[in-house]
């Protein structure tokens, strides 16, 4: 059984950074495509980070150079490093594997960008 758990959110001012932790159960890295996503109030969900099954990493165009996807070397959890946030970045971020043909969500964690 495959289990996703956010941790990290919070209330952050703008320029402010924030770490958001996925720990992963039940998924094998190696073959997995592990990534974040985010929905905004009002908006649809969106792709924010990902790590590929074959190891590379894909941004969305809005977060390149300010957000980072890593993971740990025991391979049971993912981050995404927020730098310079701003109140656009406001959203529930979601962790998110596509593991054996079948797509996995954590339940998300609230990230607020307000000064």
């Amino acid at each position: 059984q495959v289990r996703l758990v956010e941790s990290g959110g919070g209330l952050v001012q703008p320029g402010g950074s924030l770490r958001l932790s996925c720990a992963a159960s039940g998924v094998n890295f190696k073959i997995a495509t592990m990534g974040w996503y985010r929905q905004a109030p009002g908006k649809e969900r969106e792709l924010v980070a990902v790590f590929t099954s074959g190891g590379s990493t894909n941004y969305a165009d809005a977060v390149k150079g300010r957000f980072t996807i890593s993971r740990d070397n025991a391979m049971t959890r993912v981050y995404l490093q927020m730098n310079s946030l701003q109140p656009e970045d406001t959203a529930v971020y979601s962790c998110n594997t596509n593991y054996y043909c079948t797509s996995w969500w954590g339940k998300g964690t609230l990230v607020t960008v307000s000064s």
